[in-house]
């Protein structure tokens, strides 16, 4: 099979693509939600009636196995798009094992599962989870923080964020639209925002999915779309979610738009994942959301997305939700490293398109030459380095102090010790 030109595969590939819609296939019909919540307030709680039907791509895998076999991938794009290929194959793969235990195991190879462990983090996102949710616990002593106010209605909500949107990326590039089939309470496409129709916004709302779904996820898919010779780049590829929801949590942190009962949401759901894989129903799953703290209708959401496609007798997952944690640590710590290697180009490379960790420097050479742009649309948390510089460097530091061996008698030992030496020096003190 010959090698092709990359501008004819950088120009093939989204055809080849367009039919594998992962959220798409996998929504649940209006009115389970309603339905099932009735049953159970009733005492009657049954498994949710969805009929879980598999999508045949396998002429798109053959399509795209073909096509990663045209990609010369010893050239950085060229292995970008034989990677990105074989992650929408895989996708599609899944999609056609819906309802069955081949589901779940593609699933895993594209989003990882939460006991899925890391030697050189010698941990697993499992572990992230239990040490945000015992952090928290303790910060919190047993009391729970009221969930914030959700009184804003979707449409006034959509009505507030357009102009927000035209601020950013200019008038009517972007547009608002209401979806009542979404599990989530937002979603981002390269040139959309779905809102879940039924769903209320609180306040707090505004901020996060104003940072974490507009100013990255559209954001990247914009500036992958506008760069000259690779506009796959504006593709949302399996196999670069990991690194987007991990930019979009960390912008939520870096914007203070995140409280803590949206990291134990983010957390509950790595451990509820876990838990339909080790056998968990779906009613066993959502009773673990509602003892946790949320209200019954977030505990369905939360338990649909885990059993998106999955059979809901349990023993099966749909893993994205896994993914969350993994990006955010896996971003925080590519842009540690950029700033402490002095690498600033790495925080563009992230932005100018959708890419995962491994992409930010496999591409380099082609950013450096000028042939991929930097991102045109970037956050402002990202845009000014002096003031990301600083954050990481504070947080790379404070990372060498070492929790498990202080305690707050070692603390006021260290300080007062600092205080004896301070009044010994002052002549006359306490005399």
């Amino acid at each position: 099979m010959s090698i092709a030109p990359l501008s004819e595969l950088d120009a093939a590939l989204p055809g080849l693509v367009r039919k594998i819609r992962v959220l798409d296939a996998l929504a649940w019909p209006d009115g389970v939600e309603e339905v099932f919540l009735q049953r159970w307030r009733a005492g009657q709680a049954e498994l949710p009636r969805v009929e879980l039907r598999p999508r045949d791509h396998s002429a798109d895998i053959a399509a795209l196995q073909d096509f990663s076999g045209r990609c010369d991938e010893g050239h950085p794009a060229g292995h970008y798009l034989a990677m990105t290929a074989r992650s929408y194959a895989t996708a599609g793969r899944m999609l056609g094992a819906i309802g069955t235990p081949d589901f779940t195991r593609y699933s895993s190879a594209l989003y990882r599962r939460p006991d899925f462990y890391y030697p050189r983090l010698n941990l697993s996102m499992l572990d992230a989870a239990r040490f945000f949710l015992s952090t928290t616990d303790a910060l919190l002593g047993g009391a729970r923080i009221p969930v914030s106010k959700a009184d804003i209605p979707a449409d006034a909500f959509a009505a507030w964020m357009q102009p927000e949107l035209d601020r950013f990326f200019g008038p009517g590039r972007i547009t608002v639209v209401l979806d009542p089939t979404l599990a989530a309470k937002a979603i981002a496409g390269a040139s959309r925002i779905r809102l879940r129709a039924s769903a209320l916004f609180s306040e707090l709302d505004k901020n996060q999915l104003l940072q974490h779904e507009a100013f990255v996820h559209v954001a990247t898919a914009q500036n992958g779309a506008l760069q000259p010779n690779l506009k796959s780049l504006g593709l949302g590829a399996p196999r670069t979610t990991q690194t987007q929801e991990g930019i979009a949590t960390l912008a939520e942190l870096f914007t203070g738009s995140m409280d803590i009962n949206r990291l134990r949401r983010l957390a509950l759901r790595v451990l509820a994942v876990q838990q339909a894989l080790e056998g968990a129903d779906f009613i066993q799953v959502f009773e673990g959301f509602v003892a946790a703290g949320q209200s019954q209708e977030e505990s369905f959401r939360s338990s649909q997305r885990v059993f998106r496609g999955a059979d809901l007798h349990g023993g099966a997952a749909f893993t994205k939700d896994a993914a969350y944690l993994t990006g955010l640590l896996g971003v925080h710590t590519l842009l540690r490293i950029a700033i402490r290697d002095n690498r600033p180009d790495l925080v563009g490379h992230l932005f100018a398109g959708r890419l995962s960790l491994g992409d930010t420097v496999r591409l380099a050479p082609l950013f450096e030459s000028g042939w991929l742009k930097g991102p045109v649309h970037v956050p402002d948390w990202a845009a000014d380095l002096s003031r990301l510089a600083a954050n990481l460097a504070f947080s790379a530091f404070i990372a060498r102090i070492k929790l498990d061996v202080l305690d707050l008698e070692v603390l006021m030992a260290f300080a007062d010790e600092h205080e004896a030496d301070a009044s010994a020096s002052i002549p006359g003190a306490f005399s």
